[in-house]
């Protein structure tokens, strides 16, 4: 592993702290380890740092050590062991980092290393012209199977081109991140198959862009019995044969109305009534409740799993309280779980139980 410096002395902030919500944040997540094993936090309270600041600066290693109570020289072995912190100013909106372990300079990692040159900088760690951008060649990031890949802060790109990863650095400059989708970039199902699923398809629900496609065992399986061919006179008989008389004395009674009288007026079709339940979009109808922007919505990076894109995500979903969370039954949080990238985190991380203390006021 090549050796990891702080940035020099003429770019480090005087000092550091976080601001109140992070602040809040860091008290609670040190309580989250033993008395006595405090020290466990560094990683988080480091990220949460590199967070605020865009990367990890002197003073902040300073104030972690401090608030944690370690070593000064423990909390930087940390810092510079671990090439997920950034030691020196990187992009504003994005740093780039693309894998160039085997499978993705396979798969043509180096293509997307000469977009990086071209479109930000020359070398690595070099701030492009207005500042926003900037690159690095790590190594493995975990997902060989959708190679070539590249990791921009939390978020992973996955199966990419040279001509989709400049899309992305135009969508990063254009919407500063918010909008631009992480994954598989092609039509896959997070790691699946590229052409769907072969095996351990019983009873699984078809999801992502192959549901819209119909590729599943069912549209399999009819194509396969000739399933929706039109049905012969033998066979509707001897179906209608079958059916209970009910059905077939409704059926029957339904063509024997009498003709209408030469010269009397038709009556108006009565409007079917629809109930509201029938009015409800079925991918809406169980949708939490939701809100236009308050004017001072809650900071839902208070609980803990929720970072700044998942925030925005909650905020495009009409949530900014935390007393919405806090009423959100298992139907509902099923239905945000849907928006969210790492599914199972919201009950994992007990997003509930903490809107509902943030709700009164605990920290």
């Amino acid at each position: 592993m090549s050796v990891r410096r702080l940035a020099e002395d003429t770019v480090q902030p005087a000092k550091f702290a976080f601001n109140k919500s992070n602040a809040a944040w860091a008290k609670r997540k040190i309580k989250d380890y033993p008395k006595g094993r405090e020290a466990s936090a560094v990683i988080p309270l480091l990220m949460r740092a590199q967070e605020q600041d865009g990367w990890v600066t002197k003073a902040a290693i300073e104030y972690v050590a401090e608030m944690l109570d370690m070593p000064l020289i423990r909390v930087l072995e940390v810092a510079t062991f671990y090439t997920q912190f950034q030691l020196a100013p990187v992009g504003k909106l994005a740093h780039i980092q693309v894998c160039g372990t085997t499978p993705c300079m396979l798969r043509g990692s180096e293509d997307l290393m000469k977009v990086c040159k071209k479109r930000i900088a020359e070398k690595p760690f070099e701030l492009s012209a207005n500042g926003n951008l900037s690159w690095e060649e790590v190594e493995c990031q975990g997902a060989c199977v959708n190679a070539p890949m590249v990791m921009i802060f939390k978020d992973t790109y996955e199966d990419l081109t040279p001509d989709r990863l400049e899309e992305i650095i135009d969508e990063f400059e254009a919407s500063k991140g918010q909008e631009v989708v992480p994954g598989p970039q092609i039509d896959r199902i997070f790691s699946a198959p590229v052409g769907g699923l072969t095996s351990l398809t019983e009873d699984l629900p078809v999801v992502g862009r192959r549901a819209a496609n119909g590729n599943s065992k069912t549209s399999r399986t009819a194509k396969k019995s000739g399933a929706g061919k039109s049905k012969t006179s033998k066979s509707v008989a001897a179906e209608t044969a079958k059916a209970p008389a009910t059905l077939v004395q409704a059926s029957t009674k339904k063509k024997a109305t009498s003709p209408r009288k030469t010269g009397q007026a038709r009556k108006p079709a009565e409007k079917s009534k629809v109930t509201a339940s029938e009015k409800v979009d079925p991918k809406e109808k169980n949708r939490p409740s939701k809100m236009r922007k308050p004017a001072k919505p809650d900071d839902l990076k208070l609980i803990s799993g929720v970072g700044p894109k998942i925030e925005g995500i909650l905020n495009g979903l009409g949530i900014y309280k935390f007393e919405q969370i806090a009423k959100w039954k298992k139907a509902e949080r099923d239905w945000v779980d849907g928006y969210l990238k790492f599914k199972g985190r919201i009950d994992r991380d007990n997003w509930v139980k903490q809107a509902k203390a943030l709700a009164k006021g605990a920290l």
